[in-house]
């Protein structure tokens, strides 16, 4: 196996030193919001659907002034509390701040609100983005869905956290035991099994440079992509295999671990103004990057993580191992 210092030198492994702590705790942080998750797939409500509550379990985990104090947290939530202080949700509410109190002494329910509120504001110049389950419908299936956190600051990702309960050690986009990586800028991306305490090995991209044997990823509903024009993606390029259907950010997992080559995220038909959202992207477009990979919009520019909660300057998102980014640019010209 290769060592940190072959790879990225003994500065990089400095830089990677400075930072692991961080890693670590923010890695930790996106565990507890997996365990969250997990206990409410455990014992669903028949008063509230799960995919409700999984989404408000998971939103009091953004605001500033919780666990992540000593972070410099900064807004980035994209709920608000306004259903939870209707009367009507006082049941959830309770249950929620009990969540938040095993963390947080002063927790009450009009606090949570006003924490979960917070996240609502535009952001400050560094900022954290958490998607407690990203791919909800992955989740709801038992199929594949991510924890994912990142920093972002002067809107360049400078940390990240994936985590994929389902999906392979290695990013193999098969159901499995789990993995987890955390990537820091110009330190590398890194991986391991998620319940295991073995070392962390490093990511890193497929070299395949021959579009014939590339392996494609898409949005597993086709109503969150185009269909039609990955087919014509696929047919242009001369991909030979069928496209791969996975949900969320797993998805960079998988590019970032070898085990695909590129990742489009097209516009719909019945959306075509639609912009990604910030937390949807900025985590895995880090995990990738330092794995060696490239990511751009459909017209290759550059995401841009400075217009707020979604990429309003980027139009779709491409994702490669990079050696096939400049192809599939060219394959997208007079299709999406």
């Amino acid at each position: 196996m290769q060592t940190y210092e072959r790879i990225h030198g003994k500065r990089g492994k400095a830089a990677m030193n400075r930072r692991l702590p961080l890693c670590i705790l923010a890695a930790g942080i996106a565990l507890n919001a997996l365990a969250l998750c997990a206990q409410a797939q455990d014992t669903p409500s028949a008063e509230q659907p799960v995919i409700d509550r999984v989404s408000v379990l998971g939103a009091y985990l953004i605001p500033e002034e919780t666990i992540l104090d000593h972070l410099d947290l900064k807004r980035g939530s994209r709920l608000d509390a306004a259903a939870l202080r209707d009367p009507g949700a006082a049941e959830i509410l309770d249950e929620i701040t009990g969540f938040v109190g095993q963390f947080i002494d002063r927790a009450a329910p009009e606090q949570v609100c006003e924490w979960i509120d917070f996240g609502g504001s535009a952001p400050a110049p560094r900022f954290w983005v958490l998607d407690p389950i990203d791919g909800t419908k992955g989740f709801l299936r038992g199929e594949q869905y991510a924890v994912a956190m990142a920093l972002v600051i002067d809107g360049q990702v400078e940390l990240a956290v994936l985590a994929c309960p389902n999906l392979a050690p290695d990013g193999r986009p098969v159901l499995a035991e789990g993995f987890v990586a955390v990537a820091a800028r110009g330190a590398g991306a890194w991986a391991r099994m998620l319940e295991s305490e073995d070392p962390f090995v490093p990511l890193n991209v497929s070299d395949c440079d021959d579009a014939a044997g590339a392996r494609l990823l898409r949005s597993r509903a086709d109503e969150h992509t185009n269909a039609e024009n990955i087919e014509k993606i696929v047919a242009a390029m001369g991909i030979q295999a069928d496209p791969v259907r996975m949900d969320s950010q797993a998805k960079y997992g998988t590019l970032a671990g070898g085990h695909a080559e590129l990742l489009v995220r097209l516009l719909s038909d019945d959306r075509p103004d639609y912009r990604e959202k910030l937390w949807d992207q900025a985590p895995g477009s880090l995990i990738l990057t330092e794995a060696g990979g490239r990511i751009t919009d459909l017209d290759g520019n550059p995401l841009d993580f400075t217009q707020g909660r979604t990429l309003a300057a980027n139009r779709g998102v491409l994702a490669s191992n990079g050696k096939l980014h400049d192809a599939a640019l060219d394959a997208l010209k007079g299709i999406a």
